[in-house]
């Protein structure tokens, strides 16, 4: 208390009288504000004066929030910040002499910042020395002619992906195997499953369920499935080695090619030229439309399990992966590989030709290797490499943009969105908690399903639709009026 007592001001100042006083900061009853005037405010009570919203709320404003709500605040959210940064660009034309005159044309630095930011603060990679451009007293405008066209710039719009699948299906029997492709989607809409010993076909159209096939008279089960170009033959791989062929909308099964002696696990369709790849090693191709009696042309190359075929867009070159850890490309002509890639360190399933690029293939490796690849195969040189951090299970292409996804096994279990060829990541979904071991495409290239071992396919819309328009002729007589 003594020491309380003598305690002396820290800068005497003098009051009006002359003599001097003890400073306001040292008076306990005052809180001290500085060199200047800021009024406290914190006794005020806002919440009383200007409340934020209504007294006589209802029943309905007092429900939670939906999933739907949830999506629709966000999207509030991300516009109000798009007008923020377009009013701060506005605010920049007229005061500080700024010419932005387009949304693009905005700094990349200012649409990664805060809406909430201050204006006026400034660095110095951010000064602009260009004048304000001369005022017009004619102008009917109160803003110049490039704030005009600042405004009038049509938004890029937002590239939005649901982190939720849009449907999701139940496919009891669906096998945990890596070395297996069970699920195709055709052009005509139909997708088929391989569960068991039999083959489903869900129709997205109107999704009706139908079985197509049961191996459980011959003791066999099903270990691929393909769709040729039309959509109107299925091929079924078996775990016996045989490749049967099916007219989907009849029902009724058109041919069996007999070739291999163990599981076939990989199908791939070259208009009536039929390529299946089996535990055996070989890659037997066949035409559907010839005799059973005409032997099948036989690739050799892979020294273990061939578990992944592509052809490619123009349909001149096969691309095959192995359980050697080896891809190859074949052509029309040959049995034996032009082409020979060996820089993956685990079993190549995940293959991939851009639609984009000529020449450019893509293909992903097993655990021990985690990467995708990209290959020149016109001057047969390794392009681009990334590690992905989980098991390369497929990989596909978006058909109307430079776009790829990738669904992986161990250890995230994840689907990932890839831009080509900066390879940054656009997206990445969950919810698998097996392995994503099978993965296609919807004939309009905007939604992809995918499998897993937890028994389910998962519907995602990744994807944005092509915006082509149709040429109008004079000389359809169908579609114009004379």
């Amino acid at each position: 208390m003594e020491n309380l007592v003598n305690m002396q001001p820290l800068s005497p100042v003098r009051t009006t009288n002359g003599n001097p006083s003890s400073s306001p900061a040292s008076s306990p009853l005052k809180p001290r504000y500085g060199d200047r005037f800021i009024p406290a405010r914190a006794g005020n009570t806002w919440h009383l004066t200007y409340p934020t919203s209504p007294t006589n709320q209802t029943a309905e404003s007092s429900r939670p929030i939906t999933p739907y709500n949830h999506k629709k605040a966000r999207d509030n959210a991300e516009n109000n910040k798009d007008g923020s940064i377009v009013y701060s660009s506005l605010l920049k034309n007229e005061v500080l002499g700024y010419q932005y005159e387009d949304n693009k044309e905005i700094n990349p630095i200012e649409r990664k910042l805060s809406p909430n930011r201050k204006l006026f603060h400034f660095d110095a990679s951010e000064r602009s020395v260009v004048m304000n451009e001369p005022w017009s007293p004619y102008s009917l405008s109160p803003i110049s002619s490039k704030s005009e066209k600042l405004l009038r710039s049509p938004k890029k719009p937002t590239r939005r992906i649901s982190k939720v699948p849009f449907k999701v299906l139940d496919a009891p029997e669906l096998q945990d195997d890596f070395y297996l492709n069970l699920v195709d989607w055709s052009s005509q809409n139909v997708l088929s499953v391989g569960l068991g010993t039999c083959v489903y076909l869900w129709s997205a159209c109107t999704s009706q369920v139908t079985r197509l096939c049961d191996l459980a008279q011959t003791d066999d089960t099903v270990t691929s499935v393909a769709w040729n170009e039309r959509g109107s033959l299925v091929a079924v791989g078996t775990q016996a080695g045989l490749v049967q062929v099916w007219d989907a909308a009849a029902g009724k099964q058109v041919s069996t090619l007999h070739g291999h002696t163990a599981r076939v696990g990989a199908i791939a369709w070259n208009g009536d030229l039929l390529s299946s790849g089996s535990r055996d090693r070989f890659i037997n191709q066949k035409d559907i439309r010839t005799s059973p009696a005409i032997q099948e042309r036989q690739l050799v190359g892979h020294r273990q399990e061939v578990c992944g075929l592509k052809w490619s867009p123009d349909n001149q070159y096969l691309a095959s992966g192995g359980n050697d850890n080896r891809l190859y490309v074949w052509n029309l002509h040959s049995t034996s590989p032009i082409q020979s890639y060996t820089e993956h360190l685990a079993a190549v399933k995940a293959i991939a030709w851009s639609p984009h690029h000529h020449g450019l293939l893509a293909s992903g490796g097993g655990t021990a290797d985690r990467c995708i690849r990209f290959w020149n195969t016109l001057t047969n040189q390794p392009m681009q490499c990334i590690d992905t951090g989980s098991q390369v299970c497929n990989l596909a292409w978006s058909k109307h943009s430079s776009e790829l996804v990738s669904t992986h096994g161990y250890s995230q279990n994840q689907i990932l969105v890839w831009k080509y060829p900066s390879l940054q990541q656009v997206a990445k979904l969950t919810g698998h908690s097996y392995r994503v071991l099978y993965l296609a495409m919807s004939p309009d290239g905007a939604a992809i399903v995918t499998g897993a071992g937890d028994e389910t396919l998962r519907f995602w819309n990744i994807f944005s639709k092509s915006q082509t328009k149709s040429i109008m002729s004079s000389l359809n007589l169908h579609t114009s009026i004379r």
